[in-house]
């Protein structure tokens, strides 16, 4: 633990020191100066190698023996006791940093804008670091599954054995069959665990777990998905047929509640700065932590229920954050995950080759009648059934919402694409760019494929007072 309590601070250092190179470099031009802002990733890293054996870094007096004293530069004392990557990787988040900085500035970011940089604190920052991997005379760096280390292990340069608790199968029969190379390790601890995060660039998924090709005349086999509280997910196609009904969801923070609050009672009743206050804090993080594990480890078993079985889905492109505004329904809107389950969905349909789309956000699922077409008035939350007016049609408001959802995207067929799409699927390293590497060929069909989950999702009956 102190070698990677070591590392995380050499990164955190770094960082805060390039931070340092940059902003000296830009008051130094705005008095009308001459100098070469680093700003690039490349251009950061060189920076700080040059900065590190310089005497700003470290020196030191030098008396000979003639009793003159002269000043020794010897850089930074303790940069041979950390991995140089660590910095380095350091440099190029800052570049990162920088550059979505001024995108933001110009325009060219979507979203919220991004501030400049800020120096990371001890405190307030969580801890870690990424190490590259890297081959010498045919040896990687990072190593899983070392045999003279045993099965569930991972080698890490300069730092040694790291023993793991998951276990490493899967990962080391593609790594040794050569399905899949690794990229980088990313070493952090969170809530007091120390967790190894290993970036793999892999193969495609096997054939027979991708879905089928379809032609582009091809407009039908969509499958709309509604997400609500009182039912987490509805999915219905275009014939009425319902798909998947999720309603028992484990709604993780609202069983937390209690311990929640106890534990945040104890953290303000411990003293600021004391060891107890540390270990409370802990604790809560802790739980927290596993609050969101538990609601994780459920949306993966929704979405791999739903992208094994379905190749084409319409989600409702939901203002998630306009939501919350609401203070009646923040908690649980915020504890059903609906913009993490579509993230899911997104990148794992794009795994299997399958298509997803998302309607309009003013789009009517909920008032538009599945069959006549006609939008009603809004309903209320504590309706559950729809009765259209104009020609009788009677259905469930999640079912009817589902329904909308895939006739808009069979109508919309020539215009739907996947927003999250930007590119090949393909985990390609900084230096190649994002092509599709050869190097990994096709998998097998138990190699990159997620288990089905242990208890299928069952259906229910919907509740009163949910949300659509």
């Amino acid at each position: 633990m102190v070698v990677l309590v070591r590392h995380t601070g050499a990164a955190r250092f770094a960082f805060n020191q390039c931070l340092a190179l940059v902003k000296d470099a830009l008051d130094a031009k705005h008095r009308g100066g001459s100098v070469v802002v680093p700003w690039s990733g490349f251009d950061l890293i060189n920076a700080f190698n040059s900065w590190k054996v310089s005497a700003q870094a470290g020196r030191r007096f030098v008396v000979d023996s003639a009793g003159s004293a002269e000043i020794a530069a010897t850089g930074l004392s303790w940069r041979a006791q950390v991995c140089q990557q660590v910095c380095e990787e350091a440099a190029v988040d800052l570049g990162r940093a920088l550059a979505a900085w001024a995108d933001s500035r110009r325009g060219k970011r979507p979203g919220r804008g991004v501030g400049f940089p800020r120096f990371k604190r001890k405190s307030r920052t969580q801890p870690s670091f990424r190490i590259r991997c890297k081959t010498k005379a045919g040896r990687v760096s990072i190593r899983v599954g070392d045999p003279t280390a045993g099965p569930r292990s991972i080698c890490l340069p300069r730092i040694g054995v790291l023993r793991v608790r998951e276990d490493t199968r899967r990962l080391r029969r593609m790594i040794r069959m050569g399905r899949a190379h690794i990229r980088y390790a990313t070493v952090s601890c969170r809530s007091g665990r120390w967790t190894v995060t290993v970036t793999v660039e892999a193969a495609d998924l096997h054939p027979a777990r991708q879905h089928p090709p379809r032609p582009d005349s091809d407009g039908s086999g969509w499958v709309g998905i509604d997400r609500g509280l009182t039912a987490l997910v509805v999915a219905a196609d275009t014939t009425g047929r319902q798909r998947l009904r999720v309603t028992d969801p484990p709604r993780p923070l609202r069983a937390a509640l209690p311990r929640l609050r106890r534990l945040s009672r104890q953290v303000t009743r411990k003293q600021r700065g004391s060891r107890n206050r540390a270990e409370a804090v802990t604790r809560l993080a802790r739980a927290h932590h596993r609050v969101a594990h538990v609601r994780r480890h459920f949306l993966h078993k929704v979405a791999n229920q739903l992208v094994k079985t379905h190749d084409r889905l319409a989600l409702e492109d939901l203002y998630t954050a306009g939501l919350l505004r609401n203070r009646r329904l923040a908690a649980a809107i915020s504890d059903a995950g609906w913009a993490e389950l579509a993230r899911i969905i997104g990148y794992k349909q794009r795994w299997r080759g399958g298509q997803v789309t998302r309607a309009p956000r003013w789009y009517p699922s909920t008032r538009m009648c599945s069959a006549c077409r006609i939008i009603g008035p809004a309903l209320p939350l504590s309706v559950r059934v729809l009765r259209c007016d104009e020609c009788g049609h009677t259905a469930d408001r999640d079912v009817n919402a589902a329904v909308n959802l895939a006739v808009w995207a069979e109508q919309h067929h020539a215009q739907t694409r996947d927003p999250e799409a930007r590119g090949p699927v393909t985990n390609a390293s900084r230096r190649t760019g994002s092509g599709q590497r050869p190097s990994a060929g096709a998998t097998s069909p138990d190699d990159g494929g997620t288990p089905p989950p242990r208890t299928p999702v069952t259906a229910g009956t919907p509740e009163k007072g949910g949300v659509s």
